[in-house]
């Protein structure tokens, strides 16, 4: 970051203060390249190919959802599910989307959704956040 602002110098003992008025981001950060590392690795392994993309179906008849299940964002995945499939079966598989644990979990649940063939169709999501916090989809 590059930050603005004016030095001052305490006169009691002469220590040196640094009043920020402002904060511009600049630059790439770890995580923004670490993100465009994975991307390329996912590349090279052919996983963004087209051959590897299924179509979705146009009315799916059981929906699973991997997301945590404290939150609006579930309700809001849910009730617009409700409104455009009303038809279908919606599965909520509950995880941890923040934090160590919320990787492993949310790739547990996902390979135990294809494992048992739970759903036409599967999402991952969480509420918004930080780069951070939505980390643990990445890994």
């Amino acid at each position: 970051v590059i930050a603005a602002g004016r030095i001052s110098v305490y006169p009691r003992d002469g220590a040196y203060q640094l009043y920020c008025t402002g904060l511009t981001p600049e630059g790439v950060g770890d995580l923004s390249v670490a993100f465009e590392q994975l991307k390329e690795k996912l590349r090279k392994e052919g996983l963004f190919d087209a051959a590897h993309k299924k179509p979705l179906p146009a009315y799916p008849r059981r929906i699973a959802i991997v997301t945590s299940p404290a939150g609006a964002a579930v309700h809001d995945m849910i009730r617009i599910l409700r409104r455009r499939y009303p038809l279908a079966k919606v599965l909520l598989l509950p995880v941890r989307v923040q934090g160590t644990e919320a990787p492993a979990e949310i790739a547990g649940a996902i390979r135990y959704a294809n494992r048992h063939a739970l759903a036409d169709v599967l999402i991952t999501g969480r509420g918004g956040g930080s780069l951070e916090d939505l980390w643990a989809f990445n890994d």
